[in-house]
């Protein structure tokens, strides 16, 4: 019983059937009549392969401690926030959302930035040192979670006299909301809410549970003026208690 032959096209070459001068063209002739060909491999052993000019390194090839004293663009970040802020802002229903979200996108790059200076702590220091105090702590993100973040430190670190679990850091003129005008309808809006999710997750990370808010808190020297709330879980002042 005989079947149809395919078309050429669409079968398998088969010597039985067809030369292999049929379908097989000399290198040489390929090369020649080719519309597209592989780049050549050299293969000389030692050899590296030039980049193409004007090719930009990888950022994830750099060293992480050679970025230490990178600096990002202000206006690029700027930028980047406020567009944040605006896209956040045209999908919720009102300021506690919005504030929610920004402290959510600010506790995912807090994960970030703890894990960023605890891998350049222990690659740089011989004995490398945890946190285990929680003053000792606040400390830190006073000033290095601060300067990683914003380039500077903050400009106060205060204990509340009323409430035993309340600690407050202070930052004049946060480096994110400069940039940022605040309409009349959300004037009790605080962006900065970014930066308190900054910092729960670095007190979260560091073995300190807490709930941080960030509020306006305007002077006429500085109306900017940024206090982010700390409010410590009851575990962590009795820890503190039984280490002293």
């Amino acid at each position: 019983m005989s079947y149809p032959q395919p078309h050429p096209r669409f079968s398998v070459l088969s010597s039985s059937s067809l030369s292999s001068t049929d379908y097989v063209q000399s290198p040489t002739t390929a090369s020649s009549t080719t519309r597209f060909s592989l780049p050549s491999v050299n293969t000389t052993p030692g050899s590296t392969t030039p980049k193409p000019p004007g090719q930009r390194p990888n950022i994830y090839d750099r060293p992480l401690n050679k970025t230490r004293t990178a600096e990002v663009s202000a206006s690029a970040f700027a930028f980047l926030f406020s567009e944040v802020v605006q896209y956040t802002q045209k999908r919720v229903a009102g300021i506690n959302d919005l504030e929610r979200r920004l402290n959510t996108l600010g506790y995912r790059i807090g994960t970030r930035v703890l894990e960023l200076q605890v891998w350049r702590t222990e690659s740089t220091s011989k004995a490398p040192k945890r946190e285990t105090r929680f003053l000792q702590a606040l400390m830190s993100i006073h000033t290095q979670v601060w300067r990683t973040c914003f380039g500077k430190a903050a400009d106060g670190l205060e204990k509340s006299v009323e409430n035993d679990d309340e600690y407050m850091i202070v930052d004049n003129d946060p480096p994110i909301t400069r940039n940022i005008s605040v309409p009349r309808d959300l004037s009790s809006l605080s962006c900065s809410s970014f930066t308190a999710g900054i910092v729960e997750a670095v007190l979260d990370g560091l073995g300190f549970p807490a709930r941080v808010t960030a509020h306006n808190t305007p002077t006429a020297q500085y109306p900017n003026r940024t206090v982010v709330l700390i409010k410590v879980e009851k575990s962590v002042l009795e820890r503190e208690e039984a280490l002293k």
